[in-house]
């Protein structure tokens, strides 16, 4: 009896102290939470045939924002629907769910009168109008949906009387104010030229099955940027601002400053075709310098296959750096600013462990409230036969987890909860503070399934201070702002990018991590419209509205 309560401790020890390493090394967890505990129980739609129609692949895209103006965030979903080469067995629709407070949404589709139309895409929320209620665009294979935010819960079409009913096939859209007169413009990526009377029909001879035709057999389409017109309104300045010259096919973009002038620019990832780097002439039109900055290719002078994409000043120089997400066999690409409007891809560790996989909806955020920007990756193969085509690569595929080290990115997905040991096809990304904890979590569409909310759990022991900006002057989204604060001896900098990840949108409120810091020591803003806000010894673990000075 002795011997056995003798090896009960011992074993009772072991559990103790293996616990005890395991709690050290991983701390911060992302917990997924169910659709039973959520209510989030919509299910994309992926419209998958026999003739493999490309869109089947794409969506779908989600958006984080506060729709009612309560204080916290709401969750959207686009799915497929009615397209000349699909027609549903039963009616599709998006799907809004409303923040409960207790972390559970409740579905406001159909009050809000957003379920969609067309075959669906991505989102993108922004208060185009300045009105203080967030809008939404939805884009998708066929028209666009504009939907103005009425204020009361409710949204109404507007995307006829905005001049934004162009058709294509549409992907990621950004709201940022590329000409700096306080107004949101839009742009919106465009893949292929595809409809059903240029389908192309595919087959795999060694699998004796039809087959996903690859990108390359479909012309490029051109991408659309809309000037905002103050009056509801926008106009087509894609030829006169240099965005028609370019055609690509396009997936992800990100709005940002390379050059550090105080002018939006605009980075897009492509698809098989070379990547965009537009950089902002003062307003006035963009030039298209892809290839000289050295990103529109891979090293050895190929296209590759970019998906999502997103920009962050990752090494702390001041300067922002880019990522594109590609397919596997091509790696992830880490572009370093290197001050002169020229890029190095890194040959780092985000490189190697990215071999095998194919990446689509991305995000830089700080999710250990350090202060510097951290990188999660929503990955899963287009192709639901690569599994018997390509040895190593499979359909579904694990998220990825990246921590911020002094300036390089180390994958940590193993460290920080269970969910990184699953696999999903997934493709939309977006982040967002869902609980008000001072923690990002996130959110993740999935491709003909049901999407993942992960509740970051564990990231606001890291001391944080909330910002809800509030512009007056300036664009309503304060895209273009730059911050820099200071806690316990730490200086850190950070601009405020516009769009990024793959067809999604994020919370639009700014966490300042702070560490172990219980107090922002001191903290300003320089608002795009040039005025500045200073803060000084805040407590942390609340947010704040930051009012842009008259």
């Amino acid at each position: 009896m002795a011997k056995m309560l003798t090896i009960r401790i011992k074993l009772s020890l072991l559990v103790t102290l293996t616990c005890a390493v395991y709690c050290q090394q991983s701390g911060l967890q992302f917990i997924e939470i169910s659709p039973w505990r959520s209510g989030v129980n919509w299910k994309h739609a992926n419209a998958k045939s026999d003739a493999r129609h490309l869109p089947e692949t794409v969506g779908p895209g989600v958006a984080v924002f506060d729709y009612d103006g309560d204080g916290w965030m709401d969750l959207y979903f686009v799915n497929s629907g009615q397209s000349d080469f699909y027609t549903p067995p039963q009616p599709l629709r998006n799907a809004l769910y409303r923040n409960n407070r207790d972390g559970s949404f409740s579905d406001t589709t159909l009050r809000a009168g957003v379920s969609g139309k067309g075959f669906g895409m991505g989102a993108a929320a922004a208060d185009y109008d300045g009105d203080g209620h967030i809008d939404l665009l939805v884009t998708a294979y066929g028209n666009n949906l504009l939907y103005r935010n009425n204020g009361n819960g409710t949204f109404s079409d507007a995307t006829a009387s905005a001049g934004l009913n162009d058709p294509g096939w549409h992907t990621s859209a950004v709201w940022f104010d590329y000409d700096r007169d306080g107004k949101l413009d839009l742009f919106i990526s465009s893949y292929v030229e595809y409809r059903k009377e240029l389908v192309k029909f595919c087959w795999d001879d060694a699998l004796n099955t039809s087959a996903y035709c690859i990108p390359r057999l479909f012309p490029p389409s051109r991408s659309h940027l809309y000037r905002n017109l103050g009056d509801g309104k926008f106009a087509d300045v894609s030829e006169t601002a240099g965005i028609a010259t370019y055609a690509g096919k396009a997936f992800g973009a990100v709005a940002t400053d390379i050059n550090n002038d105080g002018w939006p620019d605009l980075f897009v990832a492509s698809d098989m075709a070379p990547n965009a780097l537009f950089l902002n002439q003062k307003g006035k039109r963009f030039e298209e310098i892809g290839l000289n900055a050295g990103v529109a290719y891979s090293e050895g002078g190929d296209p590759r296959s970019g998906m999502g994409a997103d920009a962050a000043d990752t090494d702390g120089d001041g300067w922002q750096d880019l990522l594109v997400a590609n397919i596997d066999q091509q790696h992830f690409a880490h572009y370093r600013n290197l001050k002169d409007l020229n890029f190095r891809e890194e040959h780092d560790e985000l490189r190697r462990q990215t071999r095998l996989r194919s990446g689509w909806g991305l995000k830089f955020f700080d999710f250990d409230n350090d202060g510097d920007p951290d990188l999660m990756l929503a990955n899963g193969h287009p192709d639901d036969m690569i599994d018997k085509r390509m040895p190593g690569v499979t359909y579904a595929e694990p998220l990825m987890l990246f921590e911020n080290r002094q300036g390089t990115l180390h994958d940590v997905s193993n460290r920080h909860g269970v969910v990184f040991s699953k696999r999903w096809n997934a493709r939309g990304l977006a982040v967002g503070d869902l609980d008000n904890d001072g923690d990002l979590d996130v959110v993740i569409g999935i491709n003909g399934g049901v999407p993942i909310i992960l509740r970051n759990d564990g990231g606001n022991k890291g001391n944080w201070v909330g910002l809800k900006l509030k512009a007056s002057k300036s664009n309503p989204a304060a895209e273009g702002a730059k911050l820099r604060w200071s806690a316990g001896g730490k200086m850190h900098e950070r601009l405020r990018t516009a769009g990024g990840s793959f067809l999604s949108s994020h919370d639009h409120r700014e966490i300042l991590g702070i560490g172990p810091s219980a107090i922002l020591d001191e903290f300003d803003m320089v608002w795009p419209s040039g005025k500045t806000s200073k803060l000084n010894g805040i407590r942390a673990g609340k947010y704040l509205d930051l009012v842009e000075p008259e």
